[in-house]
C-alpha cells in the first residue's frame, strides 16, 4: 500500500498540473471503495486546478469552491502521460487539460482506492475530520505520543499506525522506526516511557524524510507521477528481513504477526 511517503512523492510530482485547467474528465470505471461521482463529467470542466496537498494519506486538488480528493488504495496511482498513451485494463480514469498534450491518470488493479469532490469544508469530511495530526509538523512529539499510549494495553506498533493518533505511519515506516528507536512492536503502550516515545517521534520523522527524500518505497506496484520506481527499500533494517542478520549486531532478523501485520524486528536492538 503507498504510505505517506509514496503519497507526498505523489503531490510532488504533480506540481507540472498546476493553475492548468481541466477540459475533460473520463471515468471508465466508476466502482472504487466508493463510486466516483457521477456529475464530474460536468462539474471538473473548466475548472483551475489552485493548489495540491496532501492530507495523510489523501490528495487534495484544490480548485475555487471545491477539492477532489484522492486515496490510491491499496494498489493505486496517479501518472501524468501523454494523452495518446492507450488506457490499459486498471486504467480507470483519465483528466485532461486545456491547450496540453498531457493527462492526469488514474489506475488501480484493486479498486481499494477513492475519488471525491467536496465542496464543503474539508475539514470535516468523514474520512477527515476524526484524523490524528501529521507525523512531520509540530504538534507530534514524544509528550503528545506519551500522552496517547501511557494507559494503552495495545502493542505500540498498532498505535503509532492508528490514524487517530498519528496519521500516515503504515507497516513499513512503524516497523523501521521502532528498530531505530530500539523498541520491540510487541511493547505494550502502557509500558512506553516518555523518553522512549521522544524516541520513536524522532526516528518516525527522521524515516519518514528519508523516505521522501529516496523516493518511496517500490516493493510492487509504486510508481511516482512519471513512472520512477523509489529507492528507500534498499536500506531497509527490518522490514522484509526475516531470517538474515542485522545490519547492526548480525542476529537474526524476527518475524511476527502483530494486529493482523507483519512486524519484522531485531530481538537483540530491540530490547
Amino acid at each position: 500500500m503507498p504510505e505517506l511517503p509514496e503519497v507526498e512523492i505523489t503531490c510532488m510530482g504533480l506540481k507540472p498540473i498546476l493553475q492548468k485547467s481541466i477540459s475533460n474528465i473520463i471515468v471508465r470505471n466508476p466502482s472504487l471503495r466508493w463510486p466516483i461521482p457521477s456529475h464530474l463529467k460536468k462539474t471538473l470542466p473548466n475548472q483551475k486546478i489552485l493548489h495540491i496537498k496532501r492530507r495523510a494519506k489523501y490528495i487534495l486538488i484544490q480548485f475555487e469552491k471545491a477539492h477532489l480528493m484522492i486515496h490510491l488504495g491499496m494498489s493505486g496511482r496517479l501518472e501524468i502521460l501523454n494523452k495518446e498513451t492507450t488506457p490499459q485494463k486498471h486504467d480507470h480514469v483519465d483528466i485532461a487539460f486545456h491547450n496540453s498534450q498531457n493527462i492526469l491518470r488514474y489506475t488501480d488493479p484493486r479498486r481499494f482506492g477513492s475519488i471525491f469532490w467536496i465542496d464543503g469544508d474539508i475539514k470535516d469530511h468523514f474520512l477527515i475530520a476524526r484524523l490524528g495530526p501529521e507525523p512531520l509538523e509540530g504538534l507530534f512529539t514524544g509528550e503528545y505520543l506519551f500522552a496517547k499510549v501511557h494507559d494503552k494495553k495495545s502493542p505500540i506498533k498498532n498505535i503509532i499506525m492508528d490514524s487517530h493518533i498519528v496519521v500516515g505511519v503504515g507497516n513499513i515506516y512503524a516497523s523501521e522506526s521502532l528498530f531505530k528507536a530500539g523498541v520491540l512492536p510487541s511493547k505494550l503502550g502502557k509500558d512506553i516511557t516518555l523518553n522512549e516515545c521522544k524516541k520513536i517521534v524522532k526516528y518516525i520523522k527522521t524515516t519518514l524524510k528519508k523516505a521522501i527524500e529516496l523516493g518511496g518505497s517500490s516493493l510492487k506496484d509504486f510508481y511516482n507521477v512519471n513512472g520512477q520506481s523509489g529507492y528507500f527499500q534498499q536500506t531497509y533494517n527490518v522490514y522484509g528481513r526475516k531470517g538474515k542478520p542485522c545490519r547492526k549486531c548480525k542476529s537474526i532478523i524476527e518475524n511476527k504477526k502483530i494486529g493482523q501485520r507483519s512486524s519484522f524486528f531485531c530481538f537483540k536492538c530491540q530490547s
